[in-house]
């Protein structure tokens, strides 16, 4: 069983929600940590761990950054991790996986489904072996307790429930 750790500097961990229904807000965390054990050279047996810092939320706007952080949101005085424990990996090909898994937001626990590509395992020019992986997914933050609404003049939705989740991630396989 080999044990990887995410190497932050070559990952991001993203989301992007859809404002006044016709643009996106793309946000990320810049502080977070995920662990990855598994004897299969595919992958195909991981267990994944991952938490992120509430508070390390950007989305380049200050005022709204803390309005997510708000009990409005994110509620990071009182819920400053989000976390994902992995359930299961579902092999659909070679380089495709479907990754089950728990993920808790605000102390709301649910099971979600994210797609994975993998990119592959190579040799770093400093000797450590790293892989890399595409993932996506798509979740309602009102299943989390992210409830916070507002309507335009024109009754249309100022942020919409579906939240779409992307991250490019390297692991580096430890000694």
């Amino acid at each position: 069983m080999a044990t990887w750790k995410i190497d932050t500097a070559h990952s991001e961990i993203e989301f992007k929600v859809k404002h006044l229904m016709i643009t996106n807000v793309t946000g990320h965390f810049a502080t977070y940590d995920a662990t990855v054990t598994a004897g299969n050279d595919d992958f195909s047996d991981a267990k994944i761990s991952f938490e992120a810092d509430v508070n390390s939320i950007s989305t380049k706007n200050a005022q709204r950054d803390e309005h997510l952080k708000s009990p409005d949101f994110f509620d990071a005085a009182n819920h400053p991790k989000i976390t994902f424990t992995s359930t299961g990996v579902e092999k659909k090909d070679a380089d495709t996986f479907v990754l089950n898994g728990d993920l808790t937001i605000r102390g709301v626990t649910k099971p979600v489904a994210l797609n994975v590509e993998y990119s592959g395992i190579t040799i770093d020019p400093y000797g450590q072996t790293k892989a890399g992986f595409e993932l996506t997914g798509k979740i309602n933050r009102k299943d989390f307790g992210l409830s916070w609404s507002a309507t335009t003049e024109a009754g249309g939705l100022v942020v919409s429930d579906d939240v779409r989740l992307i991250a490019a991630v390297q692991i580096i396989k430890q000694a």
